[in-house]
């Protein structure tokens, strides 16, 4: 489970209203039937309209300036062994989201009136969306760019023969491309991978807007805090502040594993990204310590993302001399997590 906390901006702006990205989410919807479009939804309610998602969001703002964020996004991005794992079940998602907003609210250290913070105190609308597409900082598009590019000049060049511009042998150029085609490294269904192409398997995620007022629009509740869990006194009144990032994320691993009986590999876990960050020797080690299946598991599992190292025959003792293997490795994963297209 890859989870992002992100504040929505416009250029180098907060946006004023959340109309723009209601839009953008609302564009797997297009084209299909009542049946078939996946409405907006909230920890109560189903079937949300368009219109009140926006006003939802654009009515919470009290006080708060055009330099601050009025909402968040959140998003959360299951891996294609955990959408099997639940069948690729839409309520199975919302149960999970409806959990996971609890898990938010509880990751705030405020209090308002004297308590904690729940999830009735906040403001939020989730969509589930079922497709992905490539994107340009995909490991796929990234190598078949140079096919591309050269498919993009011979195409050019055939436009320049049609119309009188360039003189040329058609047919050859066009079997040029289509040799190309065939010799590009990534192919779905025995296309080219290209940019905006949808991606194959389960791809099912969830979208979050957030509010950044909670519900009585009185108390600002920012996920971006700079500060974790802790306390300040300010005016000689101890205050509490702050937002654990590091509880949520832990805690929305461990509540998914826990409602649909998961068995989360270690290079499925939060705690094995932020081992792989600080310490990849550390990291390596660790996988080869797994038994024999966890660890078959955990390389074919890497292997899935693009991350072919060869790695699992090593012995445990020999971790630095595959150091810098494993530093290319922190890199390919972090590329393939920006991506949103790991698949573990």
């Amino acid at each position: 489970m890859y989870i992002t906390i992100t504040p929505q901006k416009l250029d180098d702006s907060y946006r004023q209203s959340v109309a723009d990205f209601v839009a953008y989410l609302e564009k797997e919807n297009d084209g299909k039937s009542l049946e078939d479009i996946e409405p907006f939804f909230d920890q109560y309610g189903e079937q949300i309209e368009v219109k009140d998602v926006i006003h939802g969001i654009d009515a919470n703002t009290a006080k708060l300036k055009k330099t601050e964020p009025k909402f968040y996004s959140v998003t959360l991005n299951p891996s294609q062994r955990e959408l099997a794992h639940i069948g690729n079940s839409t309520d199975a998602l919302k149960d999970y989201t409806r959990k996971i907003m609890e898990v938010y609210a509880k990751a705030f250290n405020r209090e308002i009136q004297g308590r904690p913070i729940t999830v009735d105190d906040i403001t939020y609308y989730a969509k589930i969306e079922h497709q992905r597409t490539y994107k340009g900082t995909d490991k796929a598009i990234r190598e078949n760019a140079p096919f591309y590019k050269e498919i993009v000049a011979l195409k050019n060049e055939i436009q320049k023969i049609e119309s009188g511009k360039l003189v040329g042998d058609i047919i050859e150029k066009q079997q040029l491309v289509a040799q190309l085609e065939r010799d590009a490294p990534h192919k779905n269904n025995g296309k080219m991978i290209v940019q905006g192409m949808s991606k194959e398997g389960s791809q099912s995620h969830v979208h979050i807007i957030v509010s950044r007022k909670d519900q009585s629009n009185r108390y600002s509740l920012s996920p971006g805090s700079k500060y974790k869990a802790s306390e300040v006194v300010l005016n000689g009144k101890t205050v509490k502040r702050g937002f654990d990032r590091d509880a949520f994320f832990k805690t929305a691993e461990t509540t998914f594993d826990a409602m649909f009986k998961y068995n989360r590999n270690y290079v499925e876990s939060y705690q094995a990204r932020k081992v792989l960050v600080k310490n990849p020797s550390h990291y390596y080690a660790k996988i080869m310590g797994l038994p024999t299946n966890e660890r078959t598991a955990a390389f074919k599992m890497l292997g899935k993302a693009g991350l072919h190292m060869p790695l699992a025959n090593i012995p445990t003792n020999k971790v630095q001399l595959v150091l810098k293997a494993v530093k290319q490795l922190r890199r390919g994963m972090g590329k393939a997590i920006e991506s949103g297209s790991i698949g573990l």
